[in-house]
């Protein structure tokens, strides 16, 4: 016959499930989230900025399958499924405390990367160079790398003219963008929004990536326990 103390941690673990495979959509939105917003200006970042995203959207994906594995396992107390549901736990939580941490590090080390690529892609300005510039210039408000004056240091348009997309056009009637058009020409730099938005998804990274790993813990404890139980109680299916 079930004890009291193992069904009752039968169904908090079933419980626990439900509400981890709740977590695990929400790990497949933060991760497309922040890769929706820093994915379009990828022309200028290393694939290891964009990699973390991507991992946890995979990690989300696996956590809600796994989710149910655990309520199956819990409600048919299955040994095997039990086991087998708190390993597959143990090799989530490494993965997402992995893409926290590579979060955390590249945070601090992608700046300089970054800007060399700003740098190179400014001077060399192919047509794919040129669609990105645009994209994030207009799209960011933003101009060169710190600030308009780079691109008269760039040497790569005619003197005192800007790309389109460094100005506000629709603020007159003028159709041209020209260094000395203070009041139409985006005054900041486009390096200090990238990074401010790669900083920010870092961030959800860190805080989703790690916050539910270690709330993983606590299923693993849980899984085990009943294993435990049914174990000693010659339950094991």
């Amino acid at each position: 016959m079930e004890s009291c103390g193992m069904s009752l941690i039968k169904y908090i673990l079933f419980f626990f499930n439900l509400i981890f495979a709740v977590s695990g959509i929400g790990i497949i939105v933060a991760g497309a989230l922040v890769l929706s917003d820093v994915g379009e200006f990828s022309h200028f970042l290393e694939g290891r900025i964009t990699a973390p995203p991507v991992v946890l959207i995979v990690a989300g994906a696996i956590v809600f399958f796994i989710a149910f594995l655990g309520c199956y396992g819990a409600i048919k107390e299955n040994y095997t499924l039990l086991i087998a549901f708190a390993g597959a736990l143990v090799v989530i939580f490494a993965i997402e405390l992995a893409v926290g941490i590579a979060a955390a590090v590249f945070r601090n080390d992608f700046s300089m990367a970054m800007k060399e690529t700003l740098r190179s892609t400014m001077t060399n300005y192919t047509e794919a160079d040129k669609m990105a510039w645009n994209n994030v210039q207009q799209k960011l408000q933003c101009c060169g790398i710190d600030g308009p004056e780079d691109w008269e240091r760039a040497n790569v348009l005619p003197s005192g003219t800007l790309p389109e997309s460094c100005c506000n056009l629709d603020s007159g009637p003028s159709t041209q963008c020209i260094m000395n058009s203070q009041s139409k020409v985006y005054r900041r730099g486009c390096y200090m929004e990238l990074e401010s938005r790669v900083q920010n998804g870092a961030k959800i990274l860190i805080g989703v990536g790690i916050g539910i790993a270690f709330i993983e813990i606590a299923g693993v404890v849980l899984a085990c326990f009943l294993a435990n139980a049914i174990k000693r109680e010659g339950g094991e299916k």
